[in-house]
């Protein structure tokens, strides 16, 4: 299972949406495409389908922009990934028309994907901000 270029960068703007939802600091397409160094344009289109899957709420105004729906707490990363490349679900197999091989194969990557959906329910966008906390005190640490 890969990570692709649009769930990343999906993630890397809900975390900086994440780092200020306790501030309720909103922020612009083209602040988060600076910070993230995520093309302008297709941040638009990403920020788009958050929005509508209801995972960030925009605000307009002159000091508008995009803000969490919720607390970083409560959107865990299987949500934040299920909502840029939808349900993976695995299709039923037809053991009248599919070899055992090809059952055997399908029943194994099915269990595989079961565990990665487990692995991403269990985390949360706090624990990406905590995670990237942490590794930041251990970068200005080194250089002290």
């Amino acid at each position: 299972m890969e990570l692709s270029n649009k769930s990343e960068y999906a993630l890397l703007a809900l975390l900086e949406l994440a780092t200020r939802y306790s501030s309720g600091e909103s922020l612009q397409i083209r602040q988060i495409a600076v910070l993230q160094h995520i093309p302008n344009r297709y941040l638009e289109q990403l920020l788009a389908t958050l929005r509508r899957r209801g995972l960030i709420k925009s605000i307009r105004g002159a000091k508008g922009g995009y803000v969490l729906a919720r607390d970083p707490r409560m959107i865990t990363l299987l949500e934040a990934f299920t909502c840029m490349e939808g349900v993976d679900t695995a299709p039923d197999v037809d053991s009248d028309t599919t070899t055992v091989e090809t059952q055997v194969i399908q029943e194994i990557w099915h269990e595989a994907r079961q565990a990665a959906n487990a692995v991403l329910q269990k985390y949360t966008l706090q624990d990406l901000c905590d995670r990237r906390d942490i590794h930041r005190h251990k970068e200005i640490m080194y250089y002290i």
